[in-house]
């Protein structure tokens, strides 16, 4: 079983410093393709090198296969790293990088060979086995540098940021490839990105970091579908969720919401866990999709709509990103690339509520943490 456990994981770089990591409790199971995804600086790459044993752990315990690993030597760790930048000898050819790790570890000639060639068959190198990295694409060297992984047959392969140097065609290719490797070695991953996409593509579970804090761990859809916070709601999803601040009343015993831009009524079920944040201030967030088009909505005369400036359109091809703005506020629309519209013009749009969200102004937590309620 290659499970890796974190129990109460910090890392504080010096003596008083911040917490870089900050007391992390997570269960990565056996077999499974987990993220850590957040931005630069959140800690995730430190909590994979800690792992690694690349960084020593300032707090806590990290167990892999049922066994605590904090003063265990990386190289006895049973696992196998992928860096960013490929960390690939220039001077030795695709073959010899690949061997090289097998090779310190004195294994026979024979079962170096088979391993290199079964790699290289997995990953469509064998072609190249005789090139040095200087001959080969982003694509290729990334592909020589999972390879080498690969063939010491690690319990646990860590990712960190793989695929950020690659182009935007390369980096969705190899993501497949990636994800077909997870499925055919039947392995326990952990993959580091600040790249979101990547992480819903790819995960099992996905880990939310902020400022050293895990915000939400949950599978994709549930991270998406129902943020735990204003951050998570907002770091997740592209183009972001659009936030409105605003208050909570009750009008005529119907729950509405107000805000400078609109009040529009909230879904009579939301009273049952939103009545007790009637008259205090909340944010109302909706995602850039949840806006509905005239023509799209099904006749649904009653849905909330908003009037704005059209600022920006961005065509994507079977879809357009509207940057709109209702006096000094901004925020995005994505509709139908048949929505006919220009920068300067003003367009009405239908809200879909139910799929909206609703955060503690205060503590920015999530008031609902389901729309499904």
């Amino acid at each position: 079983m290659a499970e890796v456990v974190l129990n109460g994981v910090s890392k504080i770089y010096s003596s008083g410093g911040a917490k870089v990591v900050d007391s992390l409790d997570l269960r990565v199971e056996d077999r499974e393709f987990c993220v850590l995804v957040g931005p630069s600086g959140c800690g995730k790459s430190t909590t994979l090198r800690m792992i690694a044993g690349l960084e020593e752990i300032t707090e806590g315990t990290i167990s892999i296969a049922g066994k605590v690993v904090n003063d265990v030597r990386p190289k006895d760790r049973d696992i196998a790293m992928v860096f960013q930048n490929y960390a690939l000898y220039p001077h030795m050819t695709v073959y010899e990088n690949m061997a090289f790790g097998l090779k310190l570890r004195k294994f026979k000639k024979s079962e170096i060979d088979s391993r290199v060639r079964e790699a290289a068959e997995i990953l469509g190198i064998t072609d190249y086995l005789d090139r040095k990295p200087k001959a080969l694409s982003g694509g290729q060297r990334q592909r020589v540098a999972v390879g080498r992984a690969i063939v010491r047959k690690p319990a646990v392969f860590l990712f960190d940021e793989p695929l950020s140097n690659l182009d935007a065609k390369m980096r969705v290719q190899m993501r497949a490839e990636i994800n077909k490797l997870h499925t055919r070695l039947e392995a326990t991953m952990i993959y580091v990105t600040h790249d979101q996409t990547e992480a819903m593509t790819m995960a099992d579970r996905i880990v939310v970091m902020k400022a050293g804090v895990a915000r939400q761990i949950d599978e994709p859809l549930n991270v998406y579908n129902h943020p735990n916070d204003l951050f998570v709601a907002g770091f997740i999803g592209t183009p972001p969720m659009n936030f409105f601040d605003g208050v909570l009343l009750s009008d005529e015993g119907r729950l509405t919401f107000e805000c400078r831009e609109f009040k529009i009524p909230l879904p009579t079920t939301w009273r049952e866990w939103a009545g007790k944040y009637i008259g205090k201030n909340v944010v109302f967030g909706i995602r850039p999709e949840n806006f509905v088009s005239k023509g799209l909505d099904n006749g649904n005369a009653s849905m909330p709509r908003i009037k704005a400036r059209v600022e920006v359109v961005e065509p994507m091809g079977i879809e357009t990103y509207l940057f709109l703005a209702v006096d000094d506020k901004s925020f995005v629309a994505r509709v139908p690339s048949d929505v006919k519209t220009a920068v300067g013009r003003e367009i009405e749009l239908g809200m879909d509520v139910p799929k909206a969200h609703l955060f503690d102004a205060d503590t920015e937590r999530s008031i609902s943490n389901s729309t499904d309620q």
